[in-house]
């Protein structure tokens, strides 16, 4: 597989990357559209059509299937514009021998197109040949999309309710799967047999009889047991997943998917480990499949791509994790919410961004999904929410209904974050006579979630002074813990630099190294756990924390020899990451023993 660079740019929210291929393809930098809000797919379809001068006509929700036709236009108007400005690169790029070296000079050493070019040259030195040679094998940057496989919600024309495949994530990726696309689909959130088996309908997920996959699967994991469920189960549905990319738990923008106890290391080292076993077993399931459907059967394994982001930050981290683990790519996210040239972030947005400290951002249970969710405090659509639980109104008018799935008192379902759901919970509330803390505390559970569906993607209607009048001006941010240590708006060439350690855009000298933070963040979430586990004790709820506790210690324990052994190495950090690992298992041994002690002595 020929590529440019060693990151790739993740989904972020639901609007902050949303046309970022149209920014950074070009480059040959990978970056992922979210498949969530077809309302604003259109407004920005119309956007750039007007503005490129292409034939518009609108796709109205009286439309049949307007959901996944509204994805598929979205999709093929941003294929083509991206594919220009390609083509228009390209060209430039190679004009003369200086713009070609300069193309170069941006890529990593380890980058495979560049080490294809160093070869060539060594042995042609004709400008034309050399020119043509570029132009022919230059990479583009694959235009990928997310979907959130659990934000399928049900879906009614009138009363009537509709088939399994206009539910809202069968919808997404219907849309994608009739794209003009050749690129990945990051399925996240966890597994939805249901949406993996409507994979099979659609043939651009199947290999040709070359082995070439047009729509490719990455599957977003947090750790191998679940990679290898996951790739099995499409395996004998004739699939392959062609990358499994991991997340941290913790240390990540957005919706964050603890673990039980698992770091990110220990993680990666099973992934590197077994990575052979991972490709061989899923592979010999697949050709069964294939073999039975009647379909091209490869003779070798597929490419299989293991990639990982969260927290990375340094150009020591990243070369690093690409050295240790033998990952093919690695997800920058959060910094480059401060990149304009790469995502859509509003200018209020970005000076909040850029101001943020480490007690700015937060794991929040704002999320309507009932996941955490990583906020930054004050952003503009909590702001929005305080002022109309000040006002006796909580909850919100819920214009997109996106993430609508709760069915305790509607069929059709309804979000937590809405003002009819939490209308109907206050009210039992009232009717349970509990104490005033009691009382509080129930409110506040239920009055903190937060209308995400739409706040995440209104900063691009803002950036683009679209119409608001339906959404509103709030805005959702959801950058992860990373965001505090980027304190600028930074150029797109500054923030490559920076990947690469050519420059450096961190402003916080005492950053920990991500592995340290990401097990800070497990040890404040195991406290917050174990206070939940002494409001209503159960031997279940005692087990499972005994088994997180002993997860992190053996990760602990895998990072002081890891770090002790990368002392004469290239390994960021080590003496003071050491005594941090010390004081984390101080730590940590602590919180164990109050799992022990009675509720009332309970104190941290």
């Amino acid at each position: 597989m020929t590529y440019a660079h060693s990151f790739h740019i993740p989904v972020m929210g639901i609007g902050f990357t949303i046309d970022s291929p149209l920014k950074v393809s070009q480059y040959g930098i990978d970056s992922v559209i979210s498949m969530v809000d077809d309302i604003l797919l259109e407004k920005l379809r119309k956007m750039y059509s007007g503005k490129h001068n292409l034939p518009y006509t609108e796709i109205t929700d009286k439309q049949e299937d307007f959901r996944a036709k509204r994805i598929s236009s979205y999709l093929d108007m941003i294929h083509d514009l991206a594919q220009e400005k390609f083509e228009n690169f390209k060209n430039s790029t190679t004009e003369t021998a200086d713009s070609i070296r300069s193309y170069f000079n941006t890529l990593p050493n380890s980058s495979s197109f560049k080490n294809e070019f160093l070869r060539l040259s060594e042995h042609t030195f004709n400008f034309s040949e050399i020119k043509d040679w570029v132009k022919q094998h230059m990479p583009m940057g694959s235009i990928d999309v997310n979907i959130m496989t659990k934000v399928d919600k049900d879906n009614y024309i009138k009363k009537q309710k509709l088939s399994s495949e206009f539910n809202d994530a069968h919808a997404a990726l219907r849309g994608y799967a009739q794209s003009k696309l050749n690129s990945s689909v990051i399925l996240s959130a966890g597994m939805n047999p249901r949406l993996y088996s409507y994979l099979e309908q659609f043939d651009d997920f199947y290999p040709d009889s070359n082995g070439n996959i047009k729509k490719k699967i990455v599957l977003k994991v947090s750790d191998y047991r679940s990679a290898l469920i996951q790739g099995k189960f499409l395996a004998k549905k004739g699939i392959w997943v062609s990358e499994y990319r991991i997340e941290s738990g913790l240390n990540c923008g957005g919706h964050a998917f603890a673990t039980d106890g698992y770091l990110m290391g220990p993680i990666l080292n099973q992934f590197k480990e077994n990575r052979q076993e991972l490709t061989n077993t899923v592979f010999d399931l697949l050709t069964s499949s294939l073999q039975l459907k009647g379909r091209s059967v490869p003779n070798d394994p597929l490419p299989l791509k293991i990639t990982a982001q969260g927290g990375v930050g340094t150009a020591e981290e990243h070369q690093f994790l690409l050295d240790k683990y033998q990952v093919d790519s690695i997800g920058w996210g959060s910094a480059f919410l401060l990149v304009p040239e790469a995502t859509t972030v509003d200018q209020d947005t970005l000076d909040q961004l850029a101001k943020a400290k480490e007690k700015d951002l937060y794991l929040s249970n704002i999320s309507p999904l009932g996941i955490p969710f990583h906020s930054l405090k004050g952003n503009t659509k909590d702001v929005e929410k305080a002022a109309r639980i000040a006002d006796g109104k909580p909850g919100s008018p819920c214009p997109k209904k996106f993430v609508a799935l709760n069915k305790d008192f509607n069929e059709k379902g309804l979000c937590t974050a809405s003002r009819q759901y939490q209308n109907h919970k206050l009210k039992e509330l009232k009717s349970r006579n509990l104490s005033r803390a009691e009382y509080d505390y129930h409110f506040h559970k239920i009055t903190e979630k937060s209308c995400t569906c739409v706040g995440l993607g209104t900063s691009a209607l803002l950036t683009y002074n679209l119409d608001t009048k339906i959404e509103g001006e709030g805005v959702s941010v959801c950058p992860g813990p990373n965001m505090a240590y980027f304190s600028k708006v930074s150029t797109l060439k500054e923030m490559i630099d920076h990947i690469y350690g050519r420059a450096n855009v961190m402003s916080h000298p005492n950053r920990p190294h991500m592995f340290i933070k990401e097990l800070h963040i497990y040890l404040e979430y195991y406290k917050e756990q174990i206070l939940e586990h002494k409001m209503m004790p159960t031997t279940k709820g005692k087990k499972q924390l005994l088994f997180f506790s002993n997860n992190l210690m053996e990760g602990i324990t895998y990072y002081e020899q890891l770090f002790k052994a990368g002392k004469d190495q290239t390994l960021p950090y080590d003496n003071r990451t050491l005594q941090q690992l010390k004081e984390s298992r101080t730590t940590l041994l602590l919180l164990t023993e109050k799992i022990e002690t009675p509720k009332a002595n309970v104190t941290f």
